[in-house]
């Protein structure tokens, strides 16, 4: 075996985890693959004959690629809505590769997403490496291009943001899907009592800008209200998988226009997140349920 195809050996040996890495930093499973792709590019201009541990230099070349590529989403940001078009939303009754099924049994659900893109890019990605990768400080450092100090507390920041605004999710698909399934239904039977039933007394239901837009409500807060605001609505939305979690899409012609993100606790509804922005999703892996 030459050299070339040792080092193309090793890395496809190292692919998941990189995948994995990038994708809890983009969110992204598209860009998650841009930047493993990336980081292969580098790995064949690079001279690696005095890389003892090539797992980490790698993490640390898409640690690399993903900062750049967050830092470019916020300077996108500043472009007006409407310029980006969503992908077509897919369907799983094919079937998932195993990889993928692996990479989303563990994903990013929406609330937890709305978190993280909160997070200044450093921050996420700081977090990200240390607290769900276990890559040390000294490691992460030249990354962010910070001291090791400094590293420690961006992930600190970020640390506290997730706690504080993640509610943690039931892991139980089947009962999430349920849930969801019960709460679409007695929606649009515009059934009060059964809405209320399945909110948590202090549910919260938040819309991003562009989904104000088409009239939604920044924020609504209490079963009541948020009962209230749903009754005879969601019509044509849809049961679908929204990075992993189990959620709604409202779509037109193929194309998502707003997703419905659920945080389900106890078999309650604690939180409901819309989401309209364009760029934002784009970015989500959305597959549609049958009902």
């Amino acid at each position: 075996m030459d050299t070339s195809d040792w080092v193309a050996e090793r890395f496809e040996e190292h692919r998941p985890h990189l995948r994995a890495v990038a994708y809890r930093m983009l969110g992204s499973l598209s860009e998650a693959d841009d930047a493993v792709q990336e980081a292969w590019l580098r790995l064949g201009r690079a001279d690696t004959s005095g890389v003892e541990n090539l797992g980490g230099w790698l993490t640390t070349v898409v640690g690399r690629v993903c900062l750049d590529m967050l830092r470019s989403r916020r300077s996108r940001r500043e472009e007006p809505l409407g310029v980006q078009t969503a992908e077509p939303i897919g369907s799983p009754e094919g079937g998932l590769d195993p990889e993928h099924e692996a990479l989303m049994a563990d994903s990013l659900g929406l609330a937890l997403l709305v978190v993280l893109e909160t997070l200044a890019p450093a921050e996420r990605v700081a977090f990200v490496l240390h607290d769900l990768f276990a890559v040390p400080f000294d490691e992460i450092a030249p990354i962010v291009g910070r001291s090791p100090t400094a590293a420690r507390q961006l992930a600190s920041r970020a640390r506290r943001r997730v706690q504080g605004g993640a509610t943690v999710p039931d892991p139980d698909g089947a009962r999430q899907r349920e849930v969801v399934r019960a709460f679409l239904a007695a929606s649009r039977g515009g059934d009060f009592d059964a809405l209320l039933a399945l909110l948590d007394p202090d549910v919260v239901l938040r819309a991003d800008p562009a989904a104000v837009q088409m009239g939604a409500s920044s924020e609504v807060r209490g079963e009541v209200a948020v009962a209230g605001t749903f009754k005879r609505r969601a019509q044509v939305a849809q049961l679908a998988l929204v990075n992993g979690a189990v959620g709604a899409v409202w779509a037109v012609g193929g194309r998502p226009r707003v997703v419905f993100g659920f945080t389900i606790t106890g078999g309650k509804i604690v939180e409901i997140n819309l989401v309209g922005d364009p760029e934002r999703l784009r970015r989500l892996d959305l597959a549609v349920l049958k009902d």
